[in-house]
């Protein structure tokens, strides 16, 4: 939830048209950036996700999130919430009032993360958004988001993210951010900043470039930017200086929740448990060969390339006596290029299962290496 966070706080200081900047070229931070309506939602609904299951039947998990988003939302009143959500906040009998706007979508991040399947982050997802935006638009920008959240931190392409937002939802992605931000201006619904937050993601070419397209753009800079943020931190990841940046600027108590999703979630990508298959991985690597060559020499995360082209290793539990993670941390000397993947896959897990507190980058680098120059060798 780091990229919604930070695109909120970041966007902040450039929301409304008055103080839109329709530039790439400004301060990420500044004596006006701070959390807005969006972090805390972000932050309430993960609170509840957090206290129910996805087993639990639809009445629980509306139930859980009505009650933390007042909860939480009541000790933060002035931070930007719109009217009739305000008041819903602050009833005593708060019901959705058929809303389109875009306060259903800054939200949703949490579920993009937090399961496993895609049918469950759309069920999520669409639960998220009805206990107060139940408009058919509403529902739709929390289930994009969510989607893109998802697919991207699952492993797909940009176009195979564009391809399903697109069908799925009929969003124009077409657009480019430079035809967008001349007329751009102040929009709070769904249907007018979801696609825009989604085509400032496509263009960017990292996490930091991802939020300042999206603030370019203009209109409802801290919402957009949060949506954008959040597809950006599945695909980039976020660097640590600007995850501290983002801790410093929390309260305790939102800080709390923030650290305590943490564990749940791995660094950038979902649990390695199931993905790829078993060795030998031959035939999968010889069928991508150049594209996977391509992407690691990108510098695309290694765990995106395992899943992408199924490289990881299935059942590596029935490997794992063939190379204790002992001996995968002092360097296997001249691995195979199927004992590299092996090792990779091992790293993994145990840097998943560690909640990132164990440094295992200098031996992913390590085997990242022995398999760009195999690689090359095999050309």
């Amino acid at each position: 939830m780091f990229g919604a966070i930070l695109g909120d706080i970041i966007g902040s200081a450039y929301e409304f048209d008055a103080n839109n900047c329709k530039s790439k070229d400004f301060p990420l931070f500044s004596r006006k950036s701070t959390f807005t309506d969006d972090t805390v939602m972000t932050l309430a609904v993960a609170d509840a996700l957090m206290k129910v299951s996805s087993e639990d039947n639809d009445d629980v998990i509306r139930t859980e999130l009505v009650r933390s988003m007042q909860s939480i939302g009541r000790k933060y009143p002035y931070c930007g919430y719109g009217g009739r959500f305000s008041r819903w906040m602050f009833s005593d009998r708060p019901l959705p009032y058929n809303s389109y706007g875009n306060g259903s979508g800054m939200r949703v991040s949490f579920v993009g993360w937090f399961y496993n399947d895609l049918e469950t982050v759309l069920r999520i997802a669409k639960l998220t958004a009805d206990v107060s935006h139940n408009h058919p638009e509403g529902i739709k920008g929390a289930q994009a988001v969510a989607s893109a959240v998802f697919l991207a931190r699952t492993g797909s392409s940009k176009e195979d993210i564009k391809s399903f937002i697109t069908e799925q939802f009929g969003y124009d992605l077409d657009r480019t951010c430079d035809e967008i931000r001349p007329t751009y201006h102040h929009v709070e619904s769904c249907q007018g900043s979801v696609p825009e937050a989604i085509i400032a993601f496509l263009e960017g070419t990292d996490f930091e470039d991802v939020i300042r397209t999206a603030v370019s753009i203009g209109g409802d800079s801290d919402t957009i930017a949060d949506m954008a943020g959040a597809v950006a931190e599945a695909f980039f990841g976020v660097p640590e200086e600007l995850k501290q940046e983002c801790r410093n600027r929390l309260p305790s108590e939102l800080r709390e929740i923030l650290e305590r999703a943490a564990p749940l979630l791995s660094s950038l990508h979902p649990t390695p448990i199931g993905i790829g298959n078993q060795l030998p991985l031959s035939e999968n690597i010889a069928s991508s060969h150049d594209d996977i060559l391509k992407d690691l020499l990108a510098g695309v995360d290694y765990r995106r390339v395992l899943m992408k082209y199924n490289v990881g290793v299935y059942n590596y539990q029935d490997y794992i006596e063939l190379y204790s993670l002992h001996e995968i941390c002092d360097l296997i000397d001249k691995p195979s290029l199927e004992e590299s993947f092996l090792c990779l896959t091992i790293l993994w897990r145990n840097d998943y299962w560690s909640g990132g507190t164990e440094d295992y980058s200098a031996q992913v680098q390590y085997y990242v290496n022995q398999i760009v120059e195999l690689m090359r060798r095999s050309n």
